[in-house]
């Protein structure tokens, strides 16, 4: 992780930050999964999953998010998202972190962690957040174990028409 990691911010996103919720989540899942996951797949589900109407949807539907961004210019770099859950495992009252991602560059920083704090200072009564994540991806893996998640189960996950196995995690607010 480099040490001259520039001047950052977290703030809250609205549709109007669409296009930047988009462009980070495609680039930052793709330089994530690339060589991983096929790569016509890859295209498919950002596509699909990282269009700006896709985020305006989720704020629409009263899905919160941040962004992350960089000075000079304040460039998007990380975000998180939170929605009302989507996972066969959610109970009431759960919260699912949807996304949480952030340019591999920043990886190591305390951008994430910002990020992680961000969504959990605005659950409001939700009482468990839950989130997906790609069985072999150690590094998310590690950092979730940091911050209080545990595996409560497994999902099958599309990705382009291709299936990956997915852990499901959890951890109480």
């Amino acid at each position: 992780m480099p040490e001259d990691i520039p001047i950052w911010r977290i703030r809250p996103a609205g549709p109007e930050d669409a296009e930047a919720l988009a462009l980070v989540g495609a680039a930052t899942f793709l330089e994530a999964f690339a060589g991983f996951i096929d790569g016509a797949g890859l295209v498919a589900h950002c596509t699909a999953q990282h269009s700006a109407g896709k985020y305006r949807a989720y704020l629409a539907s009263g899905a919160k998010a941040w962004l992350a961004e960089i000075e000079p210019g304040g460039a998007p770099v990380g975000y998180a998202l939170s929605c009302e859950p989507e996972l066969e495992l959610a109970e009431p009252g759960d919260l699912e972190l949807k996304r949480i991602y952030l340019l591999s560059r920043f990886q190591g920083s305390t951008i994430a962690g910002a990020l992680m704090q961000a969504v959990m200072a605005e659950a409001g009564d939700a009482r468990r957040l839950l989130l997906g994540v790609k069985d072999d991806n150690h590094r998310a893996l590690s950092f979730y174990a940091k911050h209080g998640f545990e595996t409560i189960g497994t999902r099958r996950f599309d990705v382009g028409g291709k299936t990956y196995d997915d852990f499901v995690l959890a951890r109480p607010l």
